[in-house]
């Protein structure tokens, strides 16, 4: 039995002209093409990205990766999802999967590619880079996000933010990605190390209702917690940067 190879390509963060033109090329040889999305009733982001790259009569099938903690609950999603795809590669048919950003960095697609090779030990994989939302987001500011010998750290907003301030403390460059409704949790602690002056947040880059915000005091006091939602924030933290 001959496989299909299975495409794992980054789309970017949202302009359909930032995905790669080996993404491009891959997606358009592949006839299948699976997509992440969160809920059934939702649209895959992923997928609208892509969708002018997806060739006609291509089938596209919607995966649900529901947003919880539950361990037990993802790892079923993630098995059954591999075996979807598996039941398509097994019939010699090239795959791929689009995914936000890039396929390595904090992306379903790790998980579904350990569980493939779960179901198919002997699968030939092709993963495409794609351009990060951190990158898009210092291209928009025309923030540095790497000078010198200056550390840039990539962080995410976690519940409790410990490791958010933890990584302020140590200086340098810092990308705040997943900040979700934790948006103004993230604002606190910024102000509370002295670096909300020296931060930016850009949502939804690329998309259609994009956001750069290069004044957080005046994001602050607008309380719109709906900015956390696919955003990014840069930040020149103190030590090295002050």
């Amino acid at each position: 039995m001959t496989l299909g190879t299975f495409y794992g390509i980054g789309v970017g963060p949202g302009d359909p002209e930032w995905i790669t033109l080996k993404g491009a090329a891959s997606i358009a040889c592949c006839m299948h093409v699976f997509a992440p999305k969160a809920r059934v009733a939702s649209e895959s982001v992923a997928l609208n990205i892509a969708r002018r790259h997806i060739s006609a009569g291509a089938v596209v099938h919607e995966l649900v990766f529901p947003m919880t903690e539950d361990a037990a609950e993802l790892r079923l999603r993630w098995r059954e999802s591999a075996v979807q795809v598996a039941e398509v590669l097994q019939r010699g048919l090239d795959s791929c999967f689009l995914t936000l950003g890039d396929p390595l960095l904090y992306s379903t697609y790790i998980y579904l590619v350990r569980a493939l090779r779960e179901v198919l030990p002997e699968l030939s994989v092709v993963t495409v880079p794609g351009v990060t939302s951190f990158c898009a987001a210092a291209a928009l500011t025309d923030f540095a996000l790497g000078e010198g010998k200056i550390p840039l750290t990539i962080v995410p907003a976690a519940d409790d933010l410990t490791t958010v301030r933890d990584a302020l403390r140590r200086g340098g460059t810092v990308a705040l990605m997943k900040i979700g409704d934790r948006l103004a949790d993230v604002l606190d602690a910024l102000e509370e190390q002295g670096c909300l002056d020296r931060a930016v947040l850009v949502a939804r880059a690329g998309q259609a209702g994009q956001r750069v915000e290069t004044n957080l005091r005046e994001l602050r006091r607008a309380g719109d917690a709906r900015a956390g939602y696919l955003s990014v924030i840069l930040v020149h933290a103190k030590g090295d940067m002050a």
